[in-house]
């Protein structure tokens, strides 16, 4: 029986490179990863061939993967965030000498990195985006404050293109920052006028995170997942806390459009389609495209849904995949995080910048010890049959508070 190639994971030191050894790792794939720091959880994977500290610069990251291709011959390459891929891209023609690359292109992952160019291609599918207004200038703010209906959400068009340009300024880089009112938007924006750069203005969409992930090759999808989002970090918006898988059979159209969307961006690999649902009103808003392993991955994982092995399979070795069942309902919680969010709720109500939004502290509070009884309940990091990541995780913790 012949080998399975083996794969290098650029960044195992959050719980989406970590479950990629996992899930590659059950399938019998030998997996390599590469972290920043000793105290990432996926050094510890009972699956993890190998684990390596990562080089201090481009050149060294380079280097290394280059160096460790040679040795461990013909292999898959996998990246977590959005800054390696595009770095691994600037090196493309290097790397696949010795990697097949299971990460999108240079030319695609700028489209989906572009929110005004993602926002473009949904409207001619008929996906709907909010109305947003893209100044260039504080004049354009000051007439976007005029015709907008708020409270208004801001958000960088390309937060990578801008982050050093802003950083040098001083400037703040927030994901998702809510303004209320006219005032508050042009006292928020008017520092960056020191920089000519402003991001995306966004009437609020009310509703949950609803997002839709998708496995395309040649225009076709091969498998899809959906799920919601219950919990964020920070509470108005943002990572996934606590994640709920929704079944296939609802949101039949909404995927169909999806699917459409990526097929229009010539999509390959994997990809999650983000959008804000409203279930009073049962529309739903395009929020943006990850072009890459998403941070819920742990749920797809726990709920048999396996997006690394089968990109591995289709991209990296040419075989076919079928869509996998899974059934809604199925639960996920990051436990860091989630109780980052209780801590916020229980004590720091008025910094959360959304106030549309109304919790009860008795019963988040129930809610967060109950949810260690429930039988659908997974986890981001832990897990019984490879326990040692916890442990590490938590021994991070410890030294960080030490």
């Amino acid at each position: 029986m012949a080998m399975p190639l083996p794969v290098v994971v650029l960044g195992i030191d959050t719980p989406i490179g970590l479950t990629i050894i996992r899930d590659l790792g059950r399938h019998g794939v030998p997996v390599y990863g590469i972290a920043r720091s000793r105290a990432a959880p996926g050094l510890s994977s009972r699956y993890l061939r190998q684990g390596l500290m990562r080089a201090a610069d481009e050149e060294g990251i380079i280097a290394q993967l280059l160096e460790l291709g040679a040795r461990l011959g013909p292999a898959c390459l996998y990246a977590i965030s959005e800054s390696d891929i595009m770095m691994l891209n600037r090196h493309r023609a290097r790397l696949e000498r010795c990697y097949r690359m299971l990460l999108p292109d240079a030319a695609r992952m700028e489209i989906v990195l572009d929110k005004e160019r993602t926002y473009e291609a949904a409207a001619r599918v008929g996906v709907r985006v909010p109305r947003t207004a893209h100044p260039d200038s504080f004049d354009a703010v000051r007439a976007a404050a005029d015709t907008l209906r708020f409270p208004v959400v801001l958000k960088w068009s390309d937060p990578n293109g801008v982050v050093r340009l802003l950083e040098g300024a001083g400037l703040a880089l927030d994901k998702a920052r809510y303004c209320q009112d006219a005032d508050e938007l042009l006292r928020y924006l008017a520092p960056y006028q020191a920089v000519g750069r402003y991001p995306l203005i966004q009437e609020y969409c009310p509703g949950y995170g609803l997002g839709q992930f998708v496995l395309m090759r040649d225009g076709v999808a091969h498998c899809t997942f959906q799920h919601r989002r219950v919990h964020e970090w920070p509470p108005e918006g943002g990572v996934s806390t606590l994640c709920e898988t929704v079944g296939l059979e609802q949101h039949g159209e909404l995927m169909l459009r999806s699917v459409a969307l990526l097929r229009a961006l010539r999509w390959e690999g994997i990809a999650m389609v983000e959008y804000r649902h409203d279930p009073l009103t049962g529309e739903s808003a395009l929020m943006e495209i990850n072009g890459r392993f998403w941070g819920s991955l742990p749920l797809a994982y726990h709920a048999g849904v396996s997006f690394p092995w089968m990109l591995y399979r289709l991209q990296g070795l040419d075989q076919s995949v079928t869509q996998t069942a899974y059934v809604g309902g199925i639960q996920c919680r990051f436990m860091i995080a989630e109780t980052k969010r209780l801590l916020r709720l229980l004590f720091q109500q008025k910094k959360v910048t959304d106030r549309q939004l109304r919790w009860n502290r008795g019963a988040e509070l129930f809610g967060y010890l109950r949810d260690f009884l429930r039988p659908n309940m997974h986890y981001f990091v832990f897990e019984w049959r490879d326990p040692m990541p916890l442990l590490r995780d938590l021994w991070a913790v410890a030294r960080r508070r030490g």
